[in-house]
């Protein structure tokens, strides 16, 4: 009994040791990333090279079989490495840029969530950050209570704010008539036509951003920036030009386009959701007894819809409500799941075999386009 607990803390201790090693050989992959990047920008090479991706990836994956272990265990630790390598690689590129060095940027609603992030990425590109916001804003940073108060002279004005105010503050800065660029970050830019037209109006360089992506975001490979062009091609450029080192995809479009399409893209999926986990919740005495059940399927959309169901329900109600375009996604769904409704009662099985394969179809299309653009 003795020697099997022995052997068992020798065992243990073995994993303990390799285990450091690993942590130890990922540290040193983490300092070599740094030294990549420092290369890829004096050569002027892409931080990120696919075809080399998939060469390491399917190398690994060829190892892991020969050595008797999953590929694709292989490859998603793989790929969680590549994930941090690119994420060293792109701030490297952003700080070394220095786009900032001896400017302002004024950020109105900086203590929020995605206030925060934009906080930090203009302070590691070199700028000096002032916030202005009641909460507590991040260690070291400038903050004033109330944006009224500063002399407005900065080169970058960006505005954070919750989407049912942020209309009224842009009205207010045009009357101040700043000569910086200044654009919001709204997810709808609908609500804030009046502002920013009058902004326009007024000869003000202005535009608006929509990041494509959550405030704990770190690494922008693979994720869309959308920049609402308002007219005014400095603005414009300036304000893509804060986003250029990094890798994120610029999408250029009218601020009706982009409302548009974001009935899609946010309103239709949020919408699916909230559809989702409200029949859960009001399924009655099947509910306690799915708590208890699992699926590939249901387990990918459970997870989906959980997190939904812990943003902010205001902010939501906004996003459906406040779209001038909002209506049409929710007609969409609407008539999607009648039809789906329709095929099962009356037994159609050649409607209900449709509906899948243009379904699949559209989406193998979509995987086609994005494998080409990558």
């Amino acid at each position: 009994m003795a020697t099997d607990d022995v052997t068992l803390d020798g065992l243990r201790q073995r994993v303990t040791d390799i285990d450091r090693q690993m942590i130890a050989l990922v540290a040193e992959r983490k300092r070599v990333s740094g030294e990549i990047a420092r290369v890829k920008r004096s050569t002027g090479h892409p931080t990120r090279d696919y075809e080399r991706e998939r060469e390491v990836i399917l190398g690994v994956r060829k190892m892991a079989a020969e050595l008797g272990l999953s590929p694709a265990l292989a490859e998603d630790i793989l790929r969680l490495l590549i994930r941090s390598s690119l994420t060293t690689q792109e701030h490297a590129s952003v700080v070394a840029r220095g786009t900032g060095s001896g400017r302002r940027a004024l950020v109105i609603g900086g203590a929020g969530k995605m206030g925060r992030w934009f906080v930090e990425f203009l302070t590691s590109q070199g700028f000096s950050v002032e916030v202005a916001d009641p909460g507590t804003v991040p260690a070291g940073v400038a903050r004033v209570d109330d944006w009224r108060s500063t002399d407005l002279k900065h080169d970058y004005i960006v505005l954070a704010t919750p989407l049912g105010v942020t209309d009224a503050i842009l009205r207010e800065l045009a009357l101040r008539r700043p000569t910086g660029v200044i654009f919001d970050v709204g997810s709808l830019k609908s609500p804030l036509r009046a502002g920013l037209m009058a902004l326009k109006s007024l000869g003000c360089k202005v535009t608006s951003v929509h990041p494509m992506f959550g405030p704990d975001t770190e690494l922008l490979s693979g994720r869309h920036v959308v920049f609402v062009d308002l007219g005014s091609p400095e603005a414009l450029t300036a304000a893509r030009e804060l986003f250029s080192p990094t890798m994120a995809e610029q999408v250029v479009m009218s601020l009706d386009d982009h409302d548009r399409l974001i009935a899609y893209v946010l309103g239709l999926s949020h919408a699916l959701n909230i559809a989702f986990f409200t029949a859960l919740a009001e399924s009655g005495e099947a509910a306690p007894k799915l708590a208890k059940m699992s699926s590939t399927t249901f387990d990918s959309q459970l997870d989906v819809a959980a997190r939904v169901a812990q943003e902010s329900p205001d902010l939501y109600y906004e996003i459906q409500s406040l779209n001038d375009y909002g209506a049409e996604s929710l007609e969409a769904l609407s008539r999607a799941v009648e039809r789906i409704r329709a095929a099962v009662i009356s037994q159609d099985h050649e409607a209900f075999v449709a509906l899948m394969r243009r379904g699949r179809d559209y989406l193998e299309d979509r995987r086609s386009v994005a494998e080409r653009r990558a």
